[in-house]
């Protein structure tokens, strides 16, 4: 009786190792079903690359935003050869600055459309908020605005204007520098702003003063 009892408990583990052997290779075989759905996938992150170089097409007459200058309007779409390379381009006429540019259609990307209604509500909501004031040194403070006065962004144009406004009367309560950094600003801003209400330079100054709370137009010299 005791040899027998051996033997069943041998037989015993030797089902259980080859039980669980069985369960391990099960584990490392791949299903079918997800090496399929792998392969499915690559074709849609292909097409989603795709839609994400797609460039901007601009027509003759329209409103553009070019981050260095503001708000200009294509005047022309030429062509010319530039060795044996055939450019073509944009020529975009600044009013604010008499300056007409010269932007290859294949450097596009530096240019915008003009913003929409929405947008241009949105920076009357942002004129309105409260100035952030920053305890950092005027230098590095006045290189921030002007990284964002020529980013080319809406808001981050509005938000200058806000942070940089005096609603005094008193000039002497702004530094020079500061105040060519808020006239700047604000200048640029309301050039968008009358690009895309479609009304005139006055309307536009008390719209934005009247949500700066300013108790004095701005006076700018052309």
């Amino acid at each position: 009786m005791p040899k027998k009892k051996k033997i069943k408990k041998v037989k015993i583990l030797k089902k259980g190792k080859i039980g669980k052997t069985k369960a391990k290779l099960k584990l490392q075989v791949p299903d079918k079903k997800t090496i399929n759905a792998s392969q499915e996938e690559k074709p849609e992150i292909k097409k989603i690359k795709k839609q994400a170089t797609e460039k901007r097409i601009y027509n003759l007459k329209d409103y553009v935003v070019y981050p260095k200058h503001g708000v200009g309007k294509i005047t022309a779409i030429e062509k010319a050869t530039v060795g044996e390379i055939d450019i073509q381009f944009y020529k975009i006429f600044i009013e604010k600055e008499k300056l007409t540019l010269t932007v290859p259609i294949n450097q596009q990307s530096k240019l915008r459309h003009i913003s929409s209604i929405n947008q241009i509500n949105k920076c009357i909501s942002i004129l309105k908020t409260k100035p952030k004031i920053k305890r950092t040194m005027w230098s590095r403070r006045a290189q921030e605005y002007d990284q964002k006065i020529n980013s080319g962004k809406i808001y981050e144009l509005a938000e200058v204007v806000k942070d940089l406004n005096k609603n005094t009367d008193i000039i002497a309560d702004q530094s020079y520098s500061e105040r060519q950094l808020f006239e700047k600003a604000y200048e640029r801003l309301k050039s968008e702003f009358e690009a895309v209400l479609q009304v005139g330079p006055e309307d536009v100054q008390k719209k934005m003063d009247k949500a700066l709370g300013r108790t004095t137009s701005l006076e700018i010299t052309e």
